[in-house]
């Protein structure tokens, strides 16, 4: 059990010491993770951290090399055909039959689940997802965004309890994102535990809670502010002519570590405040504009990676 504002409130995943090598290298170290239920837990991290790996040690597709726990209240090492039937695993990769219609799809996916109301539980689906009308159509002559609404139908056809979902967006345009999400919420507002993987900073703002992995170790969790102070940035935002130039200029200057573009903005960061204050001194003067800015979401995220050091160096 997990406190917060309002109360206790049961855990969908309450895991500790996960850990995963695979040829001698460790992808997922030590990790410890409490997600509550009815909530969307976001799970950032660069490439090869190691979030795939530790999605499918939490469905019981893997077994980790230690570690212990539970998922929905089985345990994640013994128990991982229970946990299997009540959870929906969306992948990177659309992985449904492009062959098969809309309908057959979800119903090849509900037989797998022995659902006895396969075929009232398939219509409920489509429809529930805006997908009534594209039945019979084939899944392969669907666009991006409609096969990942398909996806998405298929893993809750089974009427899961915890809902993991792998870069779920990649590929698809801004109002497919919007409309998933909004899905999503309207999900979770039901009760339902989402786990979502994700590079969207804006996806990742709309998480309750979030945690940050890079090459297999948590560096940080909590809330958004959480986050973001745990990255522990001073960030100034500097507008004005030739920001490529000044970019130049500034990168390598003792305490600064980032120097980034934002539009026609630059957001330059570092972990030493006055470092940076006493860096940038020379050019806070005409034609550029200096003010002292709280740090954003990607601003904590590539601080937080400087500071990992890549498991596959």
């Amino acid at each position: 059990m997990i406190a917060d504002g309002e109360g206790t409130r049961e855990l969908a995943v309450d895991v500790e010491g996960v850990t995963k090598s695979f040829g001698g290298r460790v992808v997922v170290d030590g990790l410890a993770m409490q997600v509550r239920r009815g909530e969307i837990y976001g799970f950032l991290g660069p490439n090869g951290s190691g979030k795939t790996t530790f999605l499918r040690i939490l469905c019981g597709l893997l077994k980790p090399d230690s570690g212990s726990g539970t998922c929905l209240g089985y345990d994640v090492i013994k128990e991982s055909d229970s946990i299997k039937r009540r959870v929906g695993y969306m992948t990177q990769r659309f992985s449904l039959y492009e062959d098969l219609s809309l309908a057959e799809n979800l119903r090849f996916v509900a037989d797998i689940y022995e659902m006895s109301d396969a075929s009232e539980a398939v219509g409920k689906m489509l429809e529930s997802l805006g997908l009534e009308g594209r039945g019979n159509q084939l899944a392969g002559q669907l666009s991006g965004g409609w096969k990942q609404r398909l996806a998405l139908a298929a893993c809750l056809i089974h009427r899961p309890e915890l809902l993991l979902l792998d870069e779920p967006t990649a590929g698809v345009d801004p109002k497919a994102r919007r409309d998933f999400w909004d899905e999503i919420h309207r999900l979770a507002a039901e009760g339902l535990t989402v786990l979502v993987t994700t590079h969207y900073m804006d996806e990742a703002e709309r998480c309750h809670r979030l945690a940050y992995i890079a090459y297999g170790k948590l560096l940080a969790k909590g809330t958004l502010h959480d986050v973001l102070a745990s990255a522990r940035l001073t960030t100034w935002e500097v507008s004005g002519p030739q920001l490529g130039r000044l970019s130049q200029q500034l990168q390598g200057l003792a305490g600064i570590e980032q120097v980034a573009a934002f539009g026609n903005k630059l957001h330059v960061s570092g972990r030493d405040g006055e470092a940076i204050e006493r860096e940038i001194g020379p050019f806070r003067k005409e034609p550029y504009a200096w003010q002292r800015i709280e740090p954003g979401l990607e601003d904590a995220f590539i601080g937080l990676m400087q500071t990992s050091r890549d498991n596959f160096q």
